[in-house]
């Protein structure tokens, strides 16, 4: 079997996609699988990669992807050609499954989901519905509202009310009425903590709001909550799963629990500090808690129709001890230090296999879909 690791992208998560990917890639088993590599630059070209790239990083282990921009491997797409959509130098692709090692816009967004969807080829993760969804922060948590579950009280401002100056001033006078000092600022669509900050009056939330402007057109301002961060993985097909399909069920792992040195968890603290914060795999909570912990991120993940994979985040009130849910990543990290697959392997699911069941539900996934009919 063909499998496609595409990473890269047009997308501020960028250079922790070629991390993510290199993970992934090491973790295929190459007795079961033919690896392809396909980068994608900042300015959204695709290109084919040489061997020779799958090569280096398995020699240096520590090493990310890179895209080697050859113009004769540029990269074209036949919609509706299913596995030789992709044409590099005049000919075909081979692909039987697309893994995305995609962050951010237009990886885990929808966009790139929605093509693979026109090029009928099988994909690793949520479909183009969901992953739009999941990725408005906005949407999420209205469609978890509905549901009637916890989410942090927030307000969502739009750009048109940034560009009107008495609207806006009268809409930071009701969010800070609403939610008060300090607050988290966070544009709706963009990942890894780009964009976000803390406000504790109204100068800061100003530069916080502008900040944000900068990376979306719709920011999410919520009330800041005196809390530990809780996550935890989830795989599953919520909407394909038969019951004679163990491999499609939705499941949720250990809870894992992160502690920043930094004032909270952002890209520095992430990627950047390897200090940035402690990595607590099981999260030190009760068993009934994380029972909560995992029965609330399957319903939270059932909610989205969410498929294949994702990270559901928590916050947990340290006064109160209320748990919230705070966002859910439908493409999480992979690299060696990511939360996602130290949460599998933790409840025994380790990356090889993890790698596995995610192709194992990709390929199931598309055959339900398959079955659908189109037209009379």
């Amino acid at each position: 079997m063909n499998i496609a690791v595409i990473y890269g992208g047009r997308s501020g998560e960028h250079e922790i996609s070629l991390i993510s990917a290199a993970s992934i890639v090491r973790g295929i088993d190459t007795k079961k699988y033919n690896i392809i590599l396909i980068g994608i630059t900042k300015d959204g070209k695709w290109y084919l990669q040489d061997k020779s790239e799958y090569d280096r990083i398995c020699a240096d282990t520590k090493a990310p992807l890179q895209i080697v921009t050859d113009d004769s491997k540029l990269i074209s797409v036949i919609p509706g050609a299913k596995n030789k959509a992709l044409i590099a130098d005049g000919k075909a692709i081979d692909i039987d499954v697309i893994f995305p090692a995609l962050h951010g816009t237009y990886g885990e967004d929808g966009t790139i989901q929605g093509l693979f969807e026109m090029i009928d080829i099988p994909y690793v993760g949520c479909t183009h519905i969901s992953s739009a969804i999941t990725m408005d922060k906005e949407k999420t948590k209205m469609i978890w509202q509905s549901v009637g579950l916890p989410v942090v009280p927030y307000v969502c401002m739009k750009r048109s009310t940034m560009l009107d100056s008495t609207i806006y001033d009268a809409v930071l006078d009701d969010t800070e009425k609403e939610l008060g000092y300090p607050m988290f600022v966070k544009p709706c669509c963009a990942g890894s903590s780009n964009g976000a900050s803390k406000a504790t009056n109204r100068k800061e939330l100003s530069f916080a709001l502008m900040e944000a402007f900068q990376w979306d057109d719709k920011v999410l301002i919520e009330k800041s909550i005196n809390a530990r961060e809780v996550e935890c993985s989830v795989t599953g097909n919520s909407v394909t799963f038969a019951p004679d399909k163990d491999n499609e069920a939705v499941v949720a792992y250990l809870p894992g629990e992160i502690v920043p040195t930094h004032t909270f968890y952002d890209f520095d603290a992430k990627y950047n500090d390897p200090d940035g914060a402690t990595l607590r795999i099981p999260a030190n909570l009760s068993e009934n808690d994380i029972e909560k912990i995992r029965k609330t991120a399957c319903a939270a993940y059932k909610s989205l129709d969410a498929t294949g994979l994702s990270r559901v985040d928590f916050f947990i009130d340290k006064d109160t001890n209320a748990v919230y849910l705070n966002e859910i990543n439908t493409l999480p990290g992979f690299t060696p230090i990511s939360m996602f697959p130290k949460m599998c392997e933790a409840a025994g699911l380790g990356f090889n296999d993890l790698v596995d069941l995610l192709i194992d539900e990709a390929v199931l996934r598309f055959k339900a879909k398959d079955n659908l009919m189109t037209s009379r």
